[in-house]
C-alpha cells in the first residue's frame, strides 16, 4: 500500500505510516527513487534498477513492518538483485556498500580520442555513482587560452587532432606532426588538470574528468595515492565505420559541432587514438571498447568497483569469498 508520495505504508497501521529506515536519522522513509539511484552503481540500467527498487518495496509491504534497518534493506536488495539480474550485480552491490561507508573521494578519469563517447559515458556514470562534478578537459583548455596567447602557445587554439598544424617548430624528422602537436597540447592542458586534481585532493572532492587530454603518462596520479582513489580508463572505438557514425550523431545533437570537420580530420583522430592506446598499454591503464553505450557504461562502473575493492585493506573490505557468501545468504533468506 502506498501513500500519495509513493512511499510504502504499513498495512497494519490505520494511519498509513511509512516504512522507515530506523537507523538513519531522522528515520527516513523507504524511497524507490533513491534506492534505484543506489542500485545503479552496480552497473544496472536505470529501468532495471527501478524494477529492483519496486520489487523491494513490494516485499516490504508484504512483511507489514513499520521500520527496517539499513542492513536488512541491503540484504533484501542483494537477494532481489541476484534473482532479477544475476550474481555479478548482486556481488557489485555488496562490494559497493563496504566501499561507500568509507570516506574515500573518487576521481574517475575517462580519456580517449575525439568521438569515442567520453562525455556521454561520463555523464551517465556520474548519475550512477552519485558524483555531481564532471569536468571536461576542453574546459580547462579554454581557461588556459585566457592565460596564454595564441602566439605563445598556439596548439591550445586548435582541436586535439589538428594541433599538428599549429607547431611553432618543425616536427623532428621521422615524427608525425599530428602526434607531436597532440603531445604538446596535452602537456599544456595537463598542467591545468594537475592543478585541478590538487584542489580536489585538498578539499576531498569526488569528480569525473573526461577528455582527449586524459592521457596515460602525462599526469602524476601516484602523488594522490593516499588522498583520493584515482581510476583512469581509456575508451576506444576499434571499428572505423562505427567511429564515423559517432560524428554523424554528434552533428545532429549539437549544431555547434558540424560533422564535416570531424570527417575531414578522421584520419588524424584515428592516429591520436592509436597513440593513446599505445600509452595505455605502456602504463597499464585499462581500455574499454565502446561498441555499445550500455555495455561501456557498465564496464566503467565495474572497473570503479574493482579498483575500489583493490584499494582497501583486507580488514576494511569484505574478501571476494565473503561477498559471495553474503549474496548466497541473501538468496537463501
Amino acid at each position: 500500500m502506498r501513500d500519495p508520495n509513493n512511499h510504502v505504508r504499513d498495512p497494519n497501521n490505520q494511519k498509513g505510516s511509512q516504512v522507515v529506515i530506523s537507523d538513519i536519522e531522522p528515520g527516513l522513509p523507504y524511497s524507490k527513487g533513491l534506492m534505484a539511484s543506489k542500485v545503479m552503481v552496480t552497473g544496472l540500467s536505470p529501468l532495471r534498477s527501478y524494477q529492483v527498487a519496486e520489487r523491494v518495496e513490494e516485499i516490504l509491504a508484504k512483511r507489514g513492518a513499520a521500520s527496517v534497518t539499513t542492513a536488512e534493506i541491503n540484504e533484501l536488495v542483494t537477494g532481489v538483485l541476484q534473482d532479477v539480474a544475476g550474481d555479478r550485480y548482486a556481488t557489485n552491490y555488496v562490494k559497493w556498500q563496504e566501499v561507500e561507508r568509507l570516506d574515500i573521494p573518487l576521481v574517475l578519469l575517462i580519456g580517449g580520442a575525439t568521438g569515442v563517447g567520453k562525455s556521454t559515458i561520463a555523464t551517465q556514470d556520474a548519475a550512477r555513482l552519485g558524483i555531481v562534478r564532471v569536468v571536461a578537459t576542453d574546459a580547462i583548455r579554454e581557461v588556459m587560452r585566457e592565460l596564454f596567447s595564441k602566439e605563445l602557445m598556439p596548439t591550445l587554439y586548435t582541436s586535439s587532432f589538428d594541433a599538428g598544424t599549429a607547431l611553432r617548430e618543425p616536427a623532428p624528422r621521422g615524427d608525425d606532426r599530428v602526434i607531436v602537436g597532440f603531445r604538446e597540447q596535452t602537456a599544456a592542458v595537463a598542467v591545468g588538470l594537475q592543478a585541478m586534481l590538487d584542489r580536489a585532493a585538498m578539499e576531498g572532492l569526488s569528480l569525473i574528468v573526461e577528455g582527449a587530454h586524459v592521457v596515460p603518462g602525462f599526469l602524476d596520479l601516484d602523488a594522490y595515492r593516499d588522498r583520493f582513489l584515482a581510476v583512469p580508463v581509456i575508451l576506444t572505438v576499434d571499428e572505423e565505420e562505427m567511429h564515423r557514425t559517432h560524428f554523424a550523431v554528434r552533428s545532429m545533437d549539437l549544431a555547434s559541432r558540424p560533422g564535416d570537420r570531424y570527417v575531414k580530420g578522421f584520419d588524424n583522430i584515428r592516429k591520436v587514438q592509436k597513440y593513446i592506446r599505445s600509452l595505455a598499454l605502456a602504463h597499464g591503464v585499462p581500455m574499454i571498447r565502446n561498441y555499445s553505450l550500455d555495455q561501456a557504461i557498465t564496464a566503467v562502473i565495474d572497473l570503479v568497483v574493482q579498483r575500489a575493492t583493490e584499494h582497501q585493506s583486507p580488514g576494511e573490505l569484505l574478501a571476494e569469498g565473503n561477498g559471495a557468501a553474503k549474496v548466497a545468504k541473501a538468496k537463501g533468506g
